[in-house]
């Protein structure tokens, strides 16, 4: 993006949603996800496939690339804001869908018998699948509206290390201080605070905020992929995902780094530049329509 500050505002808007959402991907048994009297207020999403596809996300934009450019500039990637977007599409705008979830209760039922019982639907499963409860501590196991907290937090940390406003010292307990602030929770050590992530160990400075920027542009490519192919959600409901995947060859991957900026990209696939209002609509219609809000 032409400038992270350009959506500093946008962290602050998402910042006061006014309900704090969150969920905890556990390695809970199979049977566990849907034999809960509540699936909203009792259950816990088990969803480690998400990860799984959501790096399979990854491996796709690369995949994607022009082969007649294999090699040059122009090849690479449009910046890891759009590479996030292309995991985090498939990650949450199909495998966290209701479409997603028609699709995969009959194979889960498959795949363990006896553990969905007839009565559970695929309703029940979306609704599992996006379950949210506190505490949250740890950023990969947030949810998708919490995960921003999370991110912000951490921006907030590194812009005051690289402005010179806050010391290395100081960060366990500005870091203890803000997941109060913005999350109502306080961790019990910094395993669970401000060493849970790699990235400022390998020197990954400003990587985080790629991962709401990437959200943010999900979304927005997502909705233009809709208004291309009208079949798409039933589609993914019937597991043909190779028309979504044609569509993101032709209209994202392929074009590697053509355009000078990732803005200039959203332009050319979604006819606008990163709009995140787009993405504060798309939470707040999802999650009040789930929480009856």
């Amino acid at each position: 993006m032409k400038s992270l500050l350009k959506y500093v505002d946008t962290f602050s808007t998402i910042r006061n949603i006014n309900f704090w959402l969150y969920v905890r991907y556990t390695r809970r048994p199979a049977s566990y996800l849907l034999q809960q009297q509540s699936l909203l207020v009792h259950s816990a999403a088990p969803c480690p496939p998400c990860s799984a596809i959501h790096e399979c996300g990854h491996s796709l934009y690369e995949q994607g690339r022009n082969l007649e450019y294999d090699g040059l500039p122009v090849s690479n990637s449009a910046g890891m804001a759009i590479h996030e977007s292309q995991s985090l599409l498939w990650e949450r705008q199909v495998a966290l869908s209701r479409a997603f979830s028609d699709y995969l209760l009959p194979k889960l039922r498959e795949a363990f018998p006896g553990a969905f019982p007839d009565g559970k639907t695929a309703e029940d499963l979306y609704a599992a699948l996006n379950v949210v409860r506190s505490p949250s501590f740890i950023r990969v196991e947030a949810d998708e509206v919490s995960y921003a907290m999370h991110i912000i937090l951490r921006f907030e940390v590194e812009r005051g290390l690289i402005e010179g406003t806050v010391q290395v010292d100081d960060i366990p307990a500005l870091w203890n201080s803000k997941m109060k602030e913005y999350l109502g929770v306080v961790p019990e050590d910094d395993a669970q605070g401000c060493l849970q992530d790699v990235h400022w160990s390998a020197g990954l400075f400003g990587y985080f905020p790629t991962y709401t920027l990437g959200a943010m542009c999900a979304v927005q490519i997502f909705d233009a992929a809709k208004a291309a192919i009208p079949s798409l959600e039933d589609d993914i409901a019937a597991g043909r995902f190779a028309p979504l995947k044609s569509w993101l060859n032709e209209h994202v991957h392929k074009l590697g780094s053509l355009y000078p900026t990732a803005d200039d990209l959203m332009v050319a696939v979604t006819g606008k530049p990163l709009d995140p209002q787009i993405f504060l609509n798309y939470l707040k219609a999802k999650y009040t329509e789930l929480y009856k809000l």
